[in-house]
């Protein structure tokens, strides 16, 4: 059996970040739209075709996996499988490290002190 690595995964689209984001809780397919929809502060929206494609996606490279009695439950609930958590967690980082590089060239090319507040 193949043993996957989180950095085989990135980058990661904004859409798979914010829904990896969002099934740090377990959620069902609306919740996670809700969610990320929120987190991303209305500039991610899924639709349910492209949720459910996602969720596909995301299950089988073994990042997300449905949780809960289906039985009892008519909505599947998602979360985060261990490999999930890291791949966000490398995500994270590699985005840290975009926007500290990034500050750091615009603020030596423009002149202007681009820190968290003013952007």
């Amino acid at each position: 059996m193949t043993v996957k690595k989180a950095e085989s995964f990135l980058p990661l689209t904004h859409t798979t970040y914010f829904i990896l984001l969002a099934l740090f809780s377990p959620l069902h397919g609306y919740g996670i739209m809700k969610a990320v929809e929120e987190m991303s502060e209305g500039t991610v929206k899924l639709g349910p075709g492209t949720l459910y494609g996602a969720l596909g996606k995301l299950e089988k490279q073994q990042l997300i996996e449905k949780y809960g009695n289906s039985l009892l439950d008519q909505k599947k609930n998602y979360r985060l499988t261990k490999l999930g958590k890291e791949t966000v967690r490398l995500e994270y980082i590699r985005l840290e490290t975009v926007t500290r590089i990034s500050r750091k060239v615009l603020n030596s090319l423009e002149g202007v002190d681009y820190d968290e507040k003013s952007l």
